[in-house]
């Protein structure tokens, strides 16, 4: 009879704790990259009555409680938000607490920059990486606090090549205003300032026009020479470019003394595209230009980071340039079940976690990084409140038996005492 209270209280303490565990997977359905936990019961050793073939046992009830959570795949969610990021298959996001410098990990990657330029978690743990040297990461090295260089400028490049799509009207007639065409194209000095070129066509005989290239007065020291390249091309009778021969070098623009004191520069403009294919072409249809392209572009500073496939930091300047600046860790964990949930979505390695391996997404066991997404929580709002009838249900027997039992024990202290 007193065993029928202690085994009923056992199943009412497991209850309880399922019950505690269900609620706490219930609360957290829409927290980023949360791991529901499943409970497993396991009974207690059974009483033997009798010897022999007349032999039973009596269970003695439910034993202590044990969790497991699972590490299963969460849903990814596309946000676009530039610094988000999701895990896709096996591994966590490092990080390391600002007040115990303590290493943990993750699977919420809801990052954000700080004023100084740190990469955080949303709520403040240091995240772990790789800053990149000259736009390069080496993803072999420690691992330590991402810094972007928010105030950094990148450095300005001179234009060292250009070209554009360029049609000159094969019915223009020599001397008339047809016969003559100009095309802008800006580039840009070392020091990253604009200036606008312009190269002239002029048709002088069937299938022949001369060109030069012209910089502003401006733009010059006094002294300076305006005219930077001249030359003759011809057609052939498809319209198509016959000297310079695609064999034949790009035509050399040379540019001197510039009055902003930038430095000399020589622009290799191609009259040719990579395949061999003529980028001027005779046509009868009025002269044009499209597709003009440069090399060049002035220097810039950060306005946007984001985070890309792969776990790599790209920055985006002023100038339309974008440059790696840092790349993300993560960690790869033999036995994830044996983290301890610390709170704020990070897990602490206990005694039992095996060695963690640090390396870049698609290594050392580590899944994806998607950029621009966030992991949906692996708690099932279905199955978490069928779960939840089953423990109350069973709570609900486990009490009855105590009150049977209690009523039992009653009635035979009555046969004592009538």
């Amino acid at each position: 009879m007193f065993a029928a209270f202690s085994t009923a209280l056992s199943a009412l303490t497991a209850d309880s704790a399922a019950i505690d565990v269900t609620g706490n997977n219930l609360a957290n359905l829409d927290t980023t990259g949360f791991k529901s936990s499943q409970v497993e019961f396991s009974d207690l050793m059974s009483q033997t009555l009798g010897v022999g073939a007349n032999s039973g046992q009596i269970g003695l009830g439910v034993g202590q409680l044990q969790t497991n959570t699972n590490y299963s795949q969460g849903t990814l969610t596309v946000t676009n938000g530039a610094l988000d990021a999701a895990v896709q298959g096996n591994g966590f996001f490092v990080v390391t607490d600002p007040t115990t410098n303590q290493q943990l990990y993750t699977r919420d990657g809801s990052f954000q920059l700080t004023s100084n330029g740190t990469l955080e978690t949303s709520t403040g743990q240091l995240v772990q990486g790789w800053s990149a040297v000259n736009g390069t990461v080496n993803a072999n090295g420690p691992v330590g606090n991402i810094t972007i260089p928010t105030g950094s400028v990148t450095p300005a490049k001179a234009t060292g090549t250009m070209s554009a799509a360029i049609n000159l009207n094969s019915q223009a007639t020599v001397g008339d205003s047809d016969a003559t065409y100009s095309v802008p194209i800006q580039v840009y000095d070392s020091q990253g300032a604009s200036h606008t070129l312009t190269a002239t066509f002029t048709e002088t005989a069937t299938n022949t026009w001369n060109y030069s290239v012209t910089i502003p007065a401006a733009d010059l020291k006094t002294g300076g020479t305006t005219t930077l390249a001249t030359g003759t091309m011809t057609f052939d009778g498809n319209g198509n470019l016959l000297t310079p021969a695609s064999t034949a070098p790009p035509v050399s623009v040379k540019i001197a003394g510039l009055a902003d004191g930038a430095s000399d520069q020589t622009i290799s403009w191609n009259l040719f595209d990579s395949t061999g294919s003529s980028l001027v072409s005779q046509y009868a249809q009025t002269s044009g230009e499209s597709n003009p392209q440069q090399d060049g572009y002035a220097a810039g500073q950060v306005t946007s980071v984001g985070i890309s496939n792969g776990g790599l930091l790209v920055a985006t300047y002023s100038n339309g340039q974008q440059s790696t600046v840092g790349q993300l860790a993560m960690a790869s964990i033999a036995n994830p079940n044996s983290l301890l949930s610390v709170g704020d979505n990070n897990l602490q390695a206990s005694a039992s976690t095996s060695a963690v391996a640090l390396g870049a997404a698609n290594t050392a066991g580590n899944g994806q990084i998607v950029g621009g997404s966030l992991e949906g929580s692996t708690a099932d709002m279905a199955t978490q409140f069928t779960n939840l009838l089953t423990y109350e249900r069973s709570y609900q027997a486990a009490s009855r038996v105590i009150t049977t039992a209690d009523q039992l024990l009653q009635e035979t202290v009555d046969l004592i005492h009538p």
